[in-house]
């Protein structure tokens, strides 16, 4: 697979909204994340079938939602674009950043400058190639 990444304006809805009620925010944000991944899709990439690795950013200014309830309806929201099923992440790597932090971006890409450049919160999402499989590194 050829990288993917995109972005999407924050912030974030938690997978524990569903246990909330009956309001239809998750579903709404899993259709946001799509829309937005759709937009970035380019008709020369190819949806993955092998293992791939999740890298999720979520750059904020007040919100200190946890990171593992960012997830899973990310996850949802990509697959049969980015890949077959979510179940073929191997690897994840999720983050948060405060935009008015002290941090360095080190090889910045078009799509993560486009994120900082609205001025808002966002969350940056790269699908690549997983690592080796019969590697782990500690």
């Amino acid at each position: 697979m050829t990288r993917f990444e995109f972005i999407v304006d924050g912030p974030p809805i938690s997978q524990q909204t569903r246990k909330r009620g009956k309001d239809n925010r998750l579903e709404d944000w899993k259709k946001t994340v799509r829309q937005e991944a759709e937009k970035y899709w380019s008709s020369e990439q190819k949806t993955a079938t092998g293992w791939v690795m999740l890298q999720i950013t979520y750059f904020y200014d007040s919100d200190q939602m946890d990171v593992d309830n960012i997830v899973k309806p990310i996850q949802d929201a990509i697959k049969k674009l980015a890949y077959v099923d979510d179940r073929q992440v191997s690897d994840l790597l999720v983050r948060k950043r405060n935009l008015l932090g002290n941090f360095r971006i080190e090889d910045m890409t078009p799509t993560l400058a486009e994120g900082f450049a609205r001025g808002n919160e966002f969350l940056h999402i790269v699908v690549i190639d997983a690592p080796n499989q019969e590697v782990v590194i500690l």
